[in-house]
């Protein structure tokens, strides 16, 4: 498997996201700047991670929405390219169209850094695959902005569809129905506020990300 992790101005968890795919599955991801045109050639899955993207300004991942590496992300998620964008990285997702939805305000206006409880809603996908459906994994959320909204037809789409893939137990910001993260169509794309790069070994507290890459390591291979 190789990975790609895109890096832009404003970026900070470019590193935690590649450490976690070094020592869950053994990759070595390539790095790519904002202002590359195209993905590095063999790519099996993109990491967008988290961050403040060109400072936040305007809405949370627009600007980094309209950087040229992320006209070749899209097109990389429409042959069917996997795509995890985390936190900042789900922001873009939905700011680029990949994802359906916004991420708003906090409900308490207040930024909120701490462990949260996520219940796997879903395994139908390769993110989620070494998960059981109703388990609930502790993973930290580190966000101003990561109030998941979408209109009333989005969101029971997403529902019916199967396409959410964690859900809060315990709502920290407000989420439409408790969404913490969710798929594409496809199933190929995940975007999810929780930071799993950030649960991946004892030190970190926890280790219950780990599998999220793992399992993509073991989903991805064989193809």
């Amino acid at each position: 498997m190789k990975a790609a992790i895109i890096v832009f101005p404003g970026s900070n968890c470019d590193r935690d996201l590649a450490e976690a795919f070094r020592k869950t599955t053994g990759v070595d991801p390539v790095m790519v700047w904002h202002k590359d045109t195209a993905l590095p050639s063999g790519i099996d899955i993109v990491g967008v991670p988290g961050g403040f993207s060109f400072g936040d300004y305007l809405r949370c991942g627009a600007i980094a929405a309209q950087s040229p590496i992320a006209r070749a992300v899209k097109g990389f998620a429409e042959t069917g390219g996997p795509v995890l964008g985390i936190c900042n990285g789900f922001q873009v997702l939905c700011e680029t169209g990949m994802l359906p939805g916004v991420l708003m305000r906090n409900a308490s206006l207040k930024y909120i850094c701490r462990p949260v409880t996520l219940r796997v809603e879903t395994t139908q996908t390769h993110f989620t695959a070494a998960y059981e459906v109703g388990e609930e994994i502790t993973v930290p959320i580190a966000h101003h902005d990561g109030n998941y909204r979408a209109d009333a037809d989005t969101l029971d789409r997403l529902e019916g569809e199967g396409r959410v893939a964690f859900r809060y137990v315990d709502n920290p910001n407000g989420s439409d129905r408790d969404i913490a993260g969710i798929v594409s169509e496809n199933r190929r794309v995940l975007g999810m506020m929780p930071h799993p790069e950030r649960a991946f070994e004892p030190l970190h507290g926890g280790t219950d990300g780990a599998r999220l890459f793992s399992g993509l390591l073991d989903a991805l291979a064989p193809a």
